[in-house]
């Protein structure tokens, strides 16, 4: 069972502290062993999934973000991202919802939603919420569900989106334009070596919201499936 090591997260915490080519480069060979270590992390990650969904992400390699920022548009001209992240994402277009994890020091969080989904796909997310929002309300209101992440995160309008009453009762989730939900790491919690598990578990957690979401994205307001 994979683990993430001390010497992992104090070269993140020194590549905050020293973002610039100079210093990467000098400590390039540790970069390389942490980003191995991740690795091995996410292809446990990825195997625990694939134990309870179906995950299209071929290997840990291939969930991990590029630790090379783009700058171009930014006006921190860092050149490196001072953590580790990736996603895996479900078998589409059965299945829906993206699970992420973040690891850095003192900001590490697994969790994972709708991320800005494409505008057809968000009027159907609303259309079925305005119609009935009572199973999406259930998981969210899930003692469980709370316990593990809180309320459900992501942007909103100000108002209401066009097309909806500002007083529709369910005008708090039809504000919406993502929905996700993280949990939160303590440093001391990722570097246990139970942190692989419990990465997993809140994963498997995602299950019943991603459950609702799909039955959203892939059926019409009576029900009928869109896929072919």
């Amino acid at each position: 069972m994979s683990s993430i090591s001390k010497s992992t997260f104090q070269f993140l915490k020194e590549l905050e502290a020293n973002n610039n080519r100079d210093w990467f480069n000098e400590n390039k060979p540790r970069y390389q062993e942490s980003h191995l270590e991740v690795i091995d992390f996410a292809d446990d990650m990825l195997n625990g999934l694939k134990d309870h969904d179906e995950i299209e992400t071929l290997s840990g390699k291939k969930s991990l973000m590029r630790i090379y920022r783009d700058v171009r548009f930014s006006k921190d001209k860092s050149p490196y991202k001072a953590r580790f992240a990736g996603s895996f994402s479900r078998v589409k277009p059965q299945l829906r919802g993206g699970y992420f994890f973040n690891l850095q020091p003192g900001k590490t969080v697994v969790g994972g939603g709708f991320y800005g989904p494409n505008p057809d796909d968000l009027k159907l997310i609303r259309n079925h919420i305005a119609q009935d929002d009572t199973d999406l309300r259930n998981v969210l209101n899930d003692k469980v569900f709370i316990k593990v992440f809180g309320a459900l995160m992501g942007e909103q309008v100000k108002t209401a989106p066009k097309g909806f009453d500002k007083e529709h009762p369910s005008i708090d989730l039809l504000r919406h334009k993502s929905m996700y939900v993280f949990r939160d790491f303590s440093d001391t919690e990722v570097l246990d070596k139970s942190f692989l598990n419990e990465a997993v578990n809140t994963f498997l957690a995602l299950r019943p919201f991603f459950d609702v979401m799909t039955d959203y994205l892939t059926t019409d307001l009576n029900g009928i499936s869109l896929i072919d």
